[in-house]
């Protein structure tokens, strides 16, 4: 094999996950999420609208995101992984 080819994907720890709080979004998801207001938090609006008129898919739709928040699979308007339990402060 050739030297500096390993096959191995190195991701910079900066850019692999969101700067918005896992916390925020899964309390704004238990408490309000059927108005879509986890969705709102991290930028996904068209969603959230949709959430906000089926009022979270008449709650099946809160309850999948509420186990991809809880796994840490939930993802941002940029596609990063919200999984800081705090907020980064957009770093």
């Amino acid at each position: 094999m050739a030297p500096g080819i390993t096959g191995e994907v190195v991701m910079n720890s900066q850019s692999e996950h969101s700067s918005r709080s896992r916390l925020a979004c899964l309390l704004l998801c238990l408490f309000i999420g059927v108005l879509g207001a986890h969705r709102f938090y991290v930028g996904k609006n068209g969603t959230a609208v949709l959430m906000l008129i089926s009022f979270g898919g008449l709650g099946i739709w809160v309850i999948v995101d509420l186990i991809f928040i809880l796994c840490g699979s939930f993802r941002d308007k940029g596609g990063l992984r919200v999984i800081g339990w705090m907020d980064h402060g957009g770093k």
